[in-house]
């Protein structure tokens, strides 16, 4: 056994992924904690899988840069890709990641939050209306991914016929992130870019025009900025638009579906769950933790640093690998269970210090009631089929879950 995993290790290569991966990355994990806990790649950049490690990293901004544009140049060319990429409030650092990330925030209070609360537990039951008609449903697009497409395009206020093409936009666009893509994938990624782009300078100019609440209306705040008159640029505005949408997403579309199959394979803990509806909440930050939404994240040093005892020169890549932190025993007792009671449980899905997520208080919102919902409602519901993974490493979920449901 340890044989085996230390050479799963030292033949890892991001760049290569086989399908026993995609399917189970866990495995790979555990050997490079254990074996290559700071993992020097073929492509010359380090990966890394200790929990501590990762925290050193993300909470030391001076050495460990989120500004992409040295890597993404070669990646992806002067394409709207590489624009959109560069641009967002994730892939920069601060002043100009400190000066959005504010004005987001602004409009995602904890009173805005609490205010959305009604309308989402609607959704949700409007749904759950339509599953109980079925009686055999797709729990990703009945369900899962129709929640968070919603709850974003209230948020930019999107009228509800212009929401169709969101979905697919967003999942073009965060598929070209990965680690490797095709020729195909990159057009894909483009052509959605360049058609949000387009859809969103008409909703903007008419935002303009017919301004909403900025207390609610996340595109109304960013449109009008501080009161001391901080402004966002044209393009910084319609690429932050689209970073919402997809920040907001697919990462809360994975968190749903990985809780409800997570249950479906693990009775023991669904019966819990039903048992005890209470524990929604730290049940929630389980699943964040034993199959996070988010599984990679990235930096580029800016000098030399030293990290797990090994030196990185200046302008090296590094992978910050979150799944593998999120079930580091040096963290978490028994971390291959899930436990929908865990505490302490300070996971990596949501990362940490500066760049920690700007929407986490709504995904968890979002994950809570979507979840405790489809239980009370649907408690004998089972899986009728093999449920199918997006073949992506750095997004972890499902692209399709057959279910029965009973009411």
């Amino acid at each position: 056994m340890t044989e085996s995993l230390r050479e799963l290790a030292a033949n890892f290569d991001i760049e290569k992924l086989t399908p026993e991966f995609y399917a189970n990355p866990y495995p790979t994990y555990r050997a490079l904690r254990e074996f290559e806990p700071v993992k020097r790649l073929p492509n010359g950049g380090y990966f890394l899988t200790r929990y501590d490690d990762l925290v050193a990293a993300y909470k030391t901004t001076r050495a460990y840069s989120s500004d992409k544009k040295k890597e993404f140049a070669p990646k992806y060319g002067a394409s709207l890709l590489y624009e959109h990429h560069t641009t967002s409030l994730v892939f920069n650092d601060p002043p100009a990641h400190t000066r959005v990330r504010r004005l987001i925030m602004g409009a995602l209070s904890p009173r805005a939050i609490a205010e959305m609360e009604p309308d989402l537990i609607a959704l949700v039951d409007r749904l759950l209306d339509g599953m109980a008609a079925k009686g055999d449903v797709e729990l990703i697009e009945d369900f899962a991914a129709a929640i968070p497409i919603q709850v974003i395009g209230n948020l930019l206020n999107v009228p509800r016929d212009e929401r169709g093409p969101l979905r697919d936009w967003s999942l073009a666009i965060l598929g070209a992130l990965e680690p490797v893509i095709g020729p195909e994938a990159f057009a894909r990624g483009n052509n959605a870019v360049r058609d949000f782009l387009a859809y969103l300078d008409i909703l903007v100019e008419r935002r303009r025009k017919s301004p909403g609440n900025p207390e609610r209306d996340v595109l109304t705040k960013l449109i009008q900025g501080e009161d001391d008159g901080e402004r966002l640029t044209s393009k910084e505005l319609l690429h932050n638009c689209i970073f919402l949408l997809n920040a907001g997403h697919e990462t809360t579309t994975n968190l749903i579906g990985n809780g409800l199959v997570a249950l479906s394979h693990h009775p023991d803990q669904k019966q819990r769950l039903l048992d005890n509806p209470a524990l929604i909440k730290t049940a929630v930050e389980e699943f964040l933790r034993f199959e996070s939404s988010n599984q990679l994240g990235n930096r580029m040093t800016t000098e030399p640093v030293e990290i797990g005892g090994i030196a990185l020169p200046a302008n090296t890549s590094v992978t910050l690998c979150i799944g593998a932190a999120n079930r580091d025993p040096a963290q978490f007792a028994n971390p291959e269970q899930l436990d929908i009671a865990r505490t302490p449980n300070r996971h990596l899905a949501f990362a940490t210090g500066v760049h920690q997520c700007a929407g986490m208080a709504l995904a968890r919102l979002e994950g809570a009631i979507a979840i405790s919902r489809f239980l009370a409602r649907f408690p004998d519901y089972a899986l009728t089929g093999l449920p199918v993974r997006g073949g992506r490493a750095r997004f972890r979920g499902f692209t399709s879950v057959p279910c029965r449901i009973h009411s």
